[in-house]
């Protein structure tokens, strides 16, 4: 048994955005210190003073390779390979523990006071978004499993894809309490109105002898 699929009709829903405020600051602190460095190497210079031991180093450095030397091509790899990694964080929206949930049906469009009165105006209503945390919703789960006859216990990890329920029975057949979990994920799911349902993955073991 699978969750219920989302209401037709709706338009996507867009997933919140982490704010990553240390990582930016963080980078912005390391371009101006450098930005900073070379910019007093490059005053020193005009000013008659040598320049710093790292940019003559840098510089002899890059005179004894040329493009096409494995050693630079090798580097260039690696940078490429950063720079992409970093721009792919940079635009994930993140935040990968909140599961986003449907917006509020549209109700029926009224007329309100104002355009009855001959006012046509009238401003768009916002968009409004919800999202619920991965152990919020395994909380709400569990305690929807919990409530099945015969479940001794129940483990429920929440995933954005699927959800894994591992439970104990102390009587009843396990094939039956399986079904009654698939039934009542399945129900619980669709209760939280997620904008993509996670797939339920039931399994139901026996409880041991001295825990019954």
């Amino acid at each position: 048994m699978t969750a219920p699929a989302p209401p037709a009709g709706r338009r996507p829903v867009r997933r919140f955005r982490s704010a990553r405020r240390i990582p930016a600051a963080l980078v912005a602190l390391v371009l101006l210190a450098a930005a900073g460095l070379l910019l007093y190497d490059l005053v020193a210079v005009h000013a008659g003073r040598p320049a710093l031991q790292w940019r003559r180093g840098l510089a002899d450095a890059l005179d004894r390779y040329a493009p096409a030397d494995p050693e630079v091509l090798v580097a260039a790899g690696v940078l490429a390979a950063i720079g992409a990694v970093l721009l792919v964080l940079a635009l994930a929206p993140g935040l990968r523990r909140v599961l986003m949930m449907l917006p509020p049906a549209p109700e029926p469009l009224q007329k309100s006071a104002a355009e009855a009165a001959g006012d046509g105006g009238g401003a768009p209503a916002a968009e409004v978004r919800a999202g619920i945390g991965r152990r919020d919703a395994a909380r709400v789960l569990r305690d929807r499993v919990m409530e099945v006859p015969g479940v001794r216990s129940a483990r429920v990890r929440v995933r954005r894809r699927r959800v894994a329920v591992a439970a104990t029975s102390h009587f009843r057949e396990l094939d039956d309490v399986r079904a009654d979990l698939q039934r009542v994920l399945a129900a619980g799911i669709g209760e939280l109105a997620l904008a993509h349902p996670p797939h339920p993955r039931v399994r139901v073991a026996r409880a041991a002898a001295g825990k019954r």
